[in-house]
């Protein structure tokens, strides 16, 4: 098994698609003389999720006569924002595409502490590993095998698989809730285990410490501070918590799915050389699918992961740019006989994954999923 540093890729046909693209991108935001970072709108929505998100922290404590119903309204509310911070206002600030200024690109990279996780495993397993290494099974850690669910065809199938494709969006719901109780600590350990965390024993105690602090922190703020010094309920408090989450496990899950585990993605494993045949950007289009790059809502709501297209080939530009730039990427892509891939509605998405989970979940081996039109 191969891991990181000993994959690389290789470009067998010299092609000039990638600089050639990068220079029609570049000229884009020099003749209309604007910034790749973000701007008005990104700040602006930034307030409004963040707000979604807290909505329930300093709202329902404060009024303890609201009605049960609206309660969990308000929590679901909130999971929306949860995983709307996580997308367009985290996700951005961590490629350090939020803003040129690198402080405040960090600064707001801690929104990810908000939400209870750690900035340092996801710099290593997102930006790193699964930029890098997009469907390329073991190293893309997203499209390795969920406990009950099987996103890639170099797996082994089990039994259960084949039912994978009716229960997954259910699933999805507990992986917020995993991510915030054990996922972190079980993905720093198999980081140092694999390569893919180089810091030194002295530091990654350090950085161990520091998560075990946000996580009490995390939980104090969220649970322990409200049930104990407000007037509300324990339980419903408690199970609203666990409904935001739950609804922020769906959202993120499938969002993030959408763009790899669907129909027509190519899952390419290295030679025994650990190469890879092909130029990266190359693979970047062959491994991500864009959807509903027309619908305005979900253009402001997902952080640009609709783009997933741009944005793996342009993770330094903000998503705010992604629909203008997206004709280039297009155009440039079909005249170098390359496929840009896409669905062009989210229900047209979700149906395409929901169809590869039930594929993936055959007991004969699949190595490429043609799209389906």
């Amino acid at each position: 098994m191969r891991h990181k540093g000993q994959v690389k890729f290789v470009n067998p046909n010299k092609t000039d698609f990638f600089p050639t693209l990068k220079s029609r991108v570049d000229q884009y935001f020099t003749d209309n003389n604007i910034s790749k970072n973000g701007n008005a709108t990104l700040y602006f929505k930034t307030f409004i999720l963040i707000g979604l998100y807290l909505f329930p922290y300093f709202y329902l404590p404060f009024f303890p006569e609201t009605s049960l119903g609206a309660q969990y309204l308000i929590w679901i509310i909130g999971g929306f924002g949860l995983a709307g911070v996580g997308m367009s206002v985290m996700h951005d600030a961590i490629h350090e595409s939020y803003s040129a200024n690198k402080k405040i690109n960090k600064l707001v990279g801690y929104s990810l502490n908000l939400l209870g996780a750690s900035i340092f495993n996801w710099k290593n397993q997102h930006n790193i590993m699964h930029h890098t290494y997009t469907n390329v099974s073991p190293l893309d850690e997203d499209i390795n095998d969920k406990v009950l669910l099987k996103f890639s065809p170099h797996s082994k199938v089990k039994s259960f698989h084949k039912h994978q494709w009716t229960f997954a969006i259910a699933f999805y719901s507990l992986l917020t809730i995993y991510w915030m109780v054990a996922k972190d600590f079980i993905q720093f350990n198999f980081h140092i285990r694999k390569g893919v965390n180089n810091q030194s024993r002295r530091q990654n105690s350090i950085t161990l410490l520091k998560m075990i602090v946000l996580k009490v922190c995390y939980f104090g703020f969220m649970l322990v501070i409200p049930i104990a010094f407000f007037n509300v309920s324990g339980i419903h408090w408690f199970l609203g918590y666990i409904t935001m989450l739950a609804v922020s496990g769906v959202i993120l899950s499938l969002i993030f799915q959408l763009a790899h585990t669907v129909e027509g993605t190519s899952h390419p494993q290295p030679n025994s050389k650990g190469e890879i045949e092909n130029d990266w950007a190359i693979h970047q289009l062959q491994t991500t699918v864009n959807f509903s790059r027309n619908n305005p809502f979900i253009n402001w709501y997902v952080g640009g992961l609709n783009f997933q297209v741009e944005h793996h080939l342009f993770p330094r530009i903000s998503h705010v740019h992604y629909k203008a730039i997206s004709p280039i990427v297009k155009a440039t892509a079909e005249e170098y006989g390359i496929d840009y891939l896409e669905n062009e509605t989210f229900v047209g998405a979700v149906g395409s994954h929901v169809r590869l989970l039930k594929k993936l979940g055959i007991k004969e081996p699949v190595y490429h999923l043609a799209m389906e039109s």
